[in-house]
């Protein structure tokens, strides 16, 4: 059984669905913590609750079938049966369960703290909904920077797409600030996912009025689809008719890889930087006892242009360059092609900006 002191207070299987064609991940940002001892009981109730989770939920039901068999092949060898930590066994099964599905969503979480059980589904209270909203404040709905680069690119950075109605006020203020650009940067090397209506928010500045058709998720569960489009109207100013670059890392994942995705399929921006993750499989956060829960996909992105997805392959660039060299890359590329329409008076600056942005990409280069 496991052994534990703690006390038991809430745990929050952090679900990031991040999509509107990419996959959620589940984005526990958890700090150290301790470790506890499990014994045999304890990693058998552990499995077959993992299992059981994965052939209810999983998206594809063949692939939960084929997860199964290989670990209780395991089971069966005794893989387990040295294993005493419990944060070892958690990284043990998410490895096995991802050798057979290759899904980086899907994965085992250990917590010391108690995970509470869950009851019915019930709508938050007024105080829960305040209390989120204030949460969600205090991160600036994702929003990281908001700038206007020499040489007059717009530049945004967002680390996470988090709830469309809540930060709509936000996103308006930054588009509104960017309108002016010649062009605009937005940052995608730290962005781990999020909400696919946010998503959809986000990428409708990008399009004009007349709705475009984003991303599909599938989803196990009623065998349905939802369909994401771009909205008619905004409540901020559309970005139009000037070039978009979109900077990635390997490090870009799920829901930003969807935005990612979209606007290069649908040549609304210019990817630069590198591949990104690889995750398009939406799901959610699952209790399995006390102290482990598992993050299951339970749906997958279509999009309605290569009828698939980023899955284990990432978005691959347009300009393939190392991450912290992308950012140089994009503004000299925006600059150049500024030079073409700037005002005669303003030219010298822009080509200053970029005699100065050379010189240092070429010293990033030399030390790599």
């Amino acid at each position: 059984m496991l052994k534990s002191t703690a006390s038991k207070i809430i745990f929050r299987l952090a679900v990031v669905c991040v999509l509107a064609s990419s996959g959620a991940a589940i984005s526990l940002a958890q700090p150290e913590q301790p470790d506890l001892t499990i014994d045999t009981p304890t990693r058998t109730q552990v499995i077959d609750g993992i299992l059981k989770r994965l052939n209810d939920s999983y998206v594809f039901p063949d692939i939960a079938k084929k997860m199964e068999q290989s670990i209780r092949e395991r089971v069966a060898k005794k893989d387990y049966d040295q294993i005493t930590s419990a944060k070892e066994f958690a990284t043990k099964l998410t490895n096995d369960l991802q050798d057979v599905s290759h899904d980086k969503h899907l994965r085992v979480r250990y917590s010391h703290q108690s995970i509470p059980e869950r009851g019915e589904r019930r709508e938050p209270t007024a105080e829960e909904r305040e209390q989120r909203r204030r949460d969600l404040t205090w991160m600036n709905h994702g929003f990281a920077k908001v700038e206007r680069l020499p040489g007059n690119i717009g530049y945004l950075e967002f680390l996470n797409f988090m709830d469309e109605e809540l930060g709509a006020d936000t996103v308006a203020a930054a588009m509104n600030f960017v309108n002016g650009t010649d062009s605009l940067i937005i940052d995608m090397r730290r962005n781990g996912g999020g909400n696919p209506a946010m998503v959809a928010l986000v990428c409708s500045y990008l399009f004009g009025t007349e709705p475009v058709h984003l991303n599909d998720l599938y989803w196990r569960e009623g065998n349905r689809t939802d369909e994401f489009w771009t909205k008619k109207e905004v409540a901020g100013k559309r970005y139009l008719n000037k070039d978009v670059y979109v900077l990635t890392s390997k490090r870009t994942f799920s829901g930003a890889e969807e935005f990612t995705y979209n606007l290069k399929n649908l040549k609304r921006a210019t990817i630069v930087g590198e591949t990104t993750g690889g995750g398009a499989h939406p799901g959610g956060g699952f209790r399995i006892n006390e102290h482990f829960g598992m993050f299951v996909p339970t749906g997958r992105a279509i999009s309605p242009i290569t009828k698939t997805n980023w899955e284990g392959t990432g978005v691959s660039p347009d300009i393939s360059v190392p991450a912290d060299q992308a950012l140089h890359v994009a503004r000299i590329m925006a600059l150049k092609k500024t030079l073409t329409t700037v005002n005669p008076d303003f030219k010298a600056g822009v080509e200053e900006e970029i005699q100065k942005l050379e010189k240092e990409l070429a010293a990033m280069k030399s030390k790599s």
